[in-house]
Formats: C-alpha cells, structure tokens, sequence
C-alpha cells in the first residue's frame, strides 16, 4: 500500500500488477520495466511463484504468494516486468491503514482486463468489504467486464465502491449503473468530447488529465475541450475533478478539484476508534479521549497510578459533589485528575 502521488485519491493498492492493453502512453508499463529486475532470471526461479492460464486463453499469468526476492534481499515489486502476476500476500494491505482512506485499486494494472481470472476479482473484492472503512475505486479500459460481473450479481454495490472507466476519446465505452457508484477519467483526453451525446451520459464523478511525458505523438488538449466537459457537469450536478496535469491549459483560476459527497470523509478502523474514543463511567456517552477527563487511581504512595475510565466534563463536578469531593480547577479538558485512596498529608 503506497500513499499516492495521484491527486484524486489517498493510496494506490495493486494486488495485480501488469497489463495488455498496450498502450503507446502508458505510465505504469515503463515503471514496472524500470524496478523489475533481470526477469529473465527471476523467470528461473519457478519455486517462487505459479502459472496460471489466462481468462480470455491467450498466454499466462504469474502467481506470488510471498514476495519475490532480489540477490540483495530487496522485494522485487515487478518481477516480470509488465506481465499480469497476482500478488496474494498484498490482500492485507488494507487492515494497514488505521484511517478511512480513498484507495485506487489496481494502479499498476487493469483488474478487469479480458485476462484477469474470475477468482482474483473475486478475492479483491472480498477483501475490500472485511475492511469497509475505505473507499475502494476501480478503473479499467475495459468496462464490459463490469457489466458481465453486474448481471451475473457479482459486483459489489456497497456505498464504498466505485467503478471507474478510461476514456479518451468520445467513441470509448463506459460503464454506467443505476445501482453503482460509476465514475469517467477522461485521461488522457485526446479528443474533445461531447459527454451529453453519449448513451445514459449519468456518470456520479468525472477526472479529467492530459498527456504526460515526452512522447513524440503527444497530444496536447483544447482549453474548450476542458471547458465543455465542465459545463455539462455543471448542468448536470456532477462533480468534476482536474488533475495537475490541466495546469498548463486550464490555469490555476480555472481549476477545478470535486469530490462526491461519499469521497469527502474518512472513517477510521475498530482499533483506531478504540484508542481515541471513550465512554463516560457516568453518562455513558462516547467522546474522544482528548475531550473528557481521565480518572487515574493509586492504593498507596510511590505506586504509579492507573487509568480506570474517563468522564465527560458535564459528568465530572457532579461527580465530585456527589462524593463530598472538591472540585479542581482544570487548565484544559485534557488534564488528568487523580481521584483515589487518601495519601494522607502529602
């Protein structure tokens, strides 16, 4: 799980790696080449790693359920190079994070390639809902796995998972459902788009990038182009967010970075809950600790006091006055007061 250097979300989490599409401006394909290694060698270590036949019968798929070492003792992220490997020992990854986070699935691949077998679908998806406090956002080239999935009642259509299509230009397809968040990353926009145009255009989120890179054919967008997508949305009530990459074009006054309502907050974990929040011994209302009184207890002198509960500030001085107690002046709420066995004249 890597914290992420794309604008739109908090992490990227790739439990698969590699793609076919071959795309001439791919980002990931010249990255995954750069850090995986001799592969020709890695390929020599069969006891590593399994084979497995790929969906669509063309090729194979590689397999990892521990990673793949280096001569150094270093992880080989890539070990292939480009090609699909599912990384089973990365499902866990999300229980890492303690904060509801907008994770993007599958950064360094496209999870629902015509390749990709139904059972690692199937095991991503499985993981995302033992760990709910996430928003999980998928993006794929290939949006009619989507619809396969959907009418077989095997896409998810929790509150938190998003389905995402890449387009570039107005021709590419997209998936839209009444019964799932769906999203469009117009990147890289290479053609300008007439959104209204295209069937049930109802998307809940759209991203718009440029081209990066230094790529001879290199496509440069329109500001117009930019600015008709916009104002569609804006008719529409849909949230439109514009990558860095718009800069150039756009200017800073004409950028715009929206989110859905459901990707603008953050939960946290069970454990993470557990060490922030407390309940009032008295009222039983749950707080954050750093907003209540900590009631700390020692038996005799020189002995360390202990924590035994918490107490809210409304509960606290009718606390002490029910139990003849004088009620201390308190700095902040966050003062801890030591109530207890008697030291006698100390």
């Amino acid at each position: 799980m890597n914290r992420s250097k794309i604008e739109w979300c908090d992490h990227t989490w790739n439990p698969i790696t590699g793609c076919w599409h071959g795309c001439p401006y791919c980002y990931a394909q010249k990255m995954a080449v750069r850090f995986s290694g001799d592969v020709r060698l890695n390929l020599m270590a069969k006891e590593d790693y399994s084979v497995v036949k790929a969906a669509d019968g063309i090729g194979r798929l590689y397999e990892l359920d521990a990673p793949m070492m280096n001569e150094t003792g270093n992880i080989l992220v890539y070990p292939f190079g480009f090609e699909p490997t599912y990384h089973r020992y990365r499902m866990d990854m999300p229980d890492k994070l303690k904060m509801g986070n907008n994770i993007f699935v599958g950064a360094m691949a496209d999870i629902f390639g015509e390749w990709v077998p139904d059972r690692w679908i199937e095991e991503i998806f499985t993981a995302c809902r033992k760990h709910p406090i996430h928003n999980y956002l998928f993006l794929t080239k290939n949006p009619g796995r989507y619809e396969r999935i959907e009418a077989a009642g095997m896409l998810p259509a929790d509150k938190n998972m998003w389905y995402g299509s890449t387009l570039t230009r107005p021709e590419n397809k997209c998936f839209i459902s009444n019964g799932h968040n769906t999203f469009w990353s117009i990147e890289p926009i290479h053609a300008p788009f007439e959104i209204w145009k295209k069937d049930k255009f109802s998307p809940d989120w759209i991203i718009i990038g440029a081209e990066t890179g230094r790529r001879r054919e290199k496509i440069i967008p329109r500001k117009e182009w930019i600015e008709e997508i916009v104002g569609r949305c804006a008719d529409s009530g849909i949230p439109v967010f514009m990558k860095d990459s718009l800069l150039p074009v756009m200017g800073e006054s004409g950028m715009r970075r929206e989110f859905p309502k459901q990707l603008q907050h953050s939960e946290i974990s069970p454990k993470m809950e557990k060490r922030l929040f407390g309940i009032c011994s008295e009222c039983k209302a749950k707080m954050k600790k750093s907003d209540m009184i900590v009631l700390l207890a020692r038996s005799r002198r020189g002995e360390q006091p202990k924590q035994f509960g918490f107490m809210c500030n409304t509960c606290f001085p009718k606390f002490c006055h029910n139990s003849g107690l004088d009620v201390p002046e308190l700095a902040g709420l966050d003062e801890s007061i030591m109530i207890g066995a008697s030291d006698g004249n100390e």
